[in-house]
């Protein structure tokens, strides 16, 4: 059986470790060409230099995924090394911290919201004309999250985030479907990463300009709470695994913890309760039969 990865280069945001180190390990074995991308350098060389020494195909580049010129740098570096690139991981992501509504911090929601959602629009846009030059397909993979499925208490900014990033990917299927490129979003729940310690990389342009304002204790116990979570996930490697057998069965949503499925079962139901709902209503039921209005 012929292997579709082999080959082929795949550009990873977030690279220097967790899930996206995971994926171009498991992405190397399967014969692909790795560049990957991340804002800490110090780790990426350190990551690079465990897959090197394994033999694999690898180039790393510094990769803020908040500033588009280093997107188009990746993309420019990685034709260069390789020829082509065939796939794009938008992998790198932010938590944020937790809070009540009223007690967020903007610069937090603009930090979460630049990297998690206009980071994977820049890895997009930059790659996908290099994705359809070449005219053999390739993959679009987009890493959102359960959060992304599910609103939770206190983590507005995180679950808007990825809840944009379904949608993106959503929006992309069909546009990037007849170029033969395959476009997914990855929503795990819980992974052994440090997506809880993400304020080692904050960017100055996103320093608190009212710390003050921010109740220190609660966000100390917010962060315990996060990282206990975290450390009950599920390992980076598993995930990993579970992308590569999700792409090669050509799906959309990749789940990773099938235990989530009674989660988006209960707001599937719900969502049809209060279509049912409209459709009884004296005000606007009768719409109910006309046509769905499509682009």
């Amino acid at each position: 059986m012929s292997n579709e990865f082999a080959g082929k280069t795949a550009i990873i945001s977030g690279a220097a470790g967790g899930i996206g180190l995971a994926l171009a390990e498991v992405l190397a074995k399967q014969g692909m060409n790795i560049v990957m991308g991340d804002i800490d350098n110090v780790a990426l060389t350190e990551s690079s230099k465990g897959l090197r020494e394994q033999g694999f195909e690898v180039l790393t580049c510094a990769l803020d995924v908040t500033d588009y010129s280093q997107w188009e740098d990746i993309v420019t570096n990685a034709k260069e090394k390789f020829g082509k690139v065939h796939m794009v991981i938008n992998n790198a992501g932010v938590g944020g911290t937790p809070g009540k509504v009223e007690d967020s911090e903007h610069e937090t929601w603009r930090w979460v919201m630049d990297v998690n959602v206009m980071g994977v629009l820049y890895g997009a846009q930059a790659c996908v004309p290099a994705l359809k030059e070449h005219g053999e397909g390739g993959w679009v993979l987009n890493v959102a999250s359960m959060a992304g499925m599910m609103g939770m208490p206190y983590a507005g900014a995180y679950c808007a985030s990825k809840a944009a990033v379904v949608s993106m990917t959503e929006s992309w299927v069909p546009e990037l479907k007849p170029f033969g490129i395959h476009t997914a979003v990855l929503c795990p729940a819980f992974v052994k990463t440090r997506i809880h310690e993400s304020y080692r990389n904050r960017q100055q342009k996103y320093a608190l300009a009212a710390e003050k304002r921010i109740d220190k204790e609660k966000l100390k116990a917010g962060a315990q709470a996060a990282t206990k979570a975290v450390e009950s996930g599920i390992a980076a490697s598993m995930l990993a695994e579970r992308v590569i057998e999700a792409l090669k069965s050509k799906q959309t949503y990749i789940y990773t913890h099938p235990n989530y499925r009674k989660v988006t079962t209960a707001r599937f139901k719900a969502i049809d309760e209060a279509f049912k709902d409209a459709e009884s209503s004296t005000v606007v039921g009768h719409l109910k039969d006309d046509d769905i209005v499509t682009f």
